[in-house]
């Protein structure tokens, strides 16, 4: 049984372009875990937040923007040996400022027919599949 210590609550953001056809994503600095992979930004959640709270806090930390309409996309676990993460994923219909890499990451809109030329952690191919999935309904 794995032990507390070891799970992870982590929020990532889907977020469209206002065309929704391109999504925002940002490389993980080269020092972290999974580092210069790509990733949908996030981050984890405190104690005594929210998902939707969580989000919030962590897009405007790391991107400098104010999340407007955002609705839960998708809840997922990957199993990486050292640690289980929980990804608890939001897409983000609207939002006001203009996404900036506030910790020094690169971040770039791509058009979602492109995400499979991006290198991403294993964590996220559930949200790729289904990132593609909803942009073809």
């Amino acid at each position: 049984m794995r032990g507390a210590a070891k799970r992870i609550h982590v929020v990532a953001g889907v977020i469209y372009h206002p065309s929704k056809q391109q999504v925002l994503i940002a490389r993980r600095p080269d020092h972290l875990h999974q580092g210069g992979l790509w990733e949908f930004p996030g981050g984890k959640v405190d104690c005594g937040e929210n998902p939707e709270q969580a989000l919030k806090r962590e897009l405007m930390e790391e991107l400098a923007i104010e999340v407007g309409d955002c609705s839960p996309f998708l809840l997922t676990e990957h199993d990486y040996k050292d640690k289980l993460i929980v990804l608890d994923v939001w897409a983000v219909h609207s939002f006001m400022g203009q996404p900036t890499g506030n910790e020094g990451q690169r971040v770039c809109w791509v058009d979602i027919s492109a995400l499979s030329d991006y290198e991403f952690p294993a964590a996220n191919y559930a949200v790729l599949e289904k990132v593609v999935e909803h942009s073809q309904t």
